[in-house]
């Protein structure tokens, strides 16, 4: 349970850091955009801890991440819009109003179900904030959300109104439907807008096979980043033991280097 006391000093410490005369300067000159950056930064050290199984540290990481909102609950309150209190009460609205199943009646339901009433109950509180019948599907998305996280939530917007493939065999044939048009547009110019259209249209339908195998693709892309990344420096150690380095190693010589790294598990 939550310590209401260490909360309460949490929140007075925020305050604290923000008194127009004892604060401190940093603090004090911070706005709600100036902290953004902040605050992304901080949910992808959140996440880095635990895909890389640093759970020591992630206590500590999390502690930041909580700061960061309750540095914005800081700046609302100065200017009247609502406080912390405000926060939590919302959000406890909000996540027993999405779990029927478990708040209201208790009720087993299968993944597939679940994920159809967490669409259609977010529906509705889309419907609620707007009786606008030309109120667009996509408003709640935000425009700086990273593309690939952004595509997942558009499709899986779509599925929830019926447009979407039975299973990921027909999106992953949608890959390779687009494979071949980005080869065809290569072909023809692969510097022109319609390459770049195409190539566009192909991550995107690779994120509709994430989705379909239920893996989040921003997931899916760092670890095969970071995958890269290692295999990569194990390149530049296996040449290096022989006397090379990466500056003047010719293409052949790296692409056996690779190989090599890649025999061994």
């Amino acid at each position: 349970m939550a310590d209401n006391a260490a909360l309460a000093q949490l929140l007075n410490i925020m305050k604290t850091l923000r008194d127009p005369e004892l604060g401190c300067p940093w603090d004090r000159k911070q706005t709600f955009s100036s902290i953004v950056p902040h605050t992304i930064e901080e949910a992808f050290e959140v996440a880095d801890c635990i895909e890389s199984g640093n759970l020591g540290e992630l206590k500590n990481e999390l502690g930041d991440l909580l700061f960061q909102i309750v540095f914005y609950a800081q700046l609302a309150n100065e200017q009247k819009l609502f406080d912390f209190n405000d926060i939590v009460t919302q959000l406890n609205a909000k996540l027993t109003r999405r779990h029927p199943h478990v708040f209201d009646k208790q009720t087993a339901l299968s993944d597939d179900e679940l994920a159809a009433q967490w669409q259609a109950i977010k529906a509705q509180e889309r419907s609620a904030k707007t009786a606008s019948a030309t109120s667009s599907l996509w408003q709640d998305i935000p425009v700086n959300m990273p593309s690939l996280s952004k595509a997942k939530k558009i499709q899986q917007r779509v599925a929830a109104l019926g447009f979407d493939w039975p299973s990921y065999h027909g999106a992953l044939d949608k890959v390779s439907e687009e494979v071949d048009e980005v080869k065809e547009a290569l072909a023809h110019n692969p510097y022109s807008a319609h390459s770049a259209e195409e190539l566009g249209d192909l991550l995107f339908a690779t994120v509709n096979v994430a989705r379909h195998i239920k893996r989040d693709p921003e997931q899916l892309l760092r670890s095969a980043s970071d995958k890269f990344s290692t295999r990569f420096e194990k390149v530049q150690a296996y040449l290096n033991a022989q006397g090379k380095c990466l500056e003047s190693a010719t293409l052949d010589e790296m692409d056996a280097a690779w190989d090599e790294i890649k025999k061994v598990k």
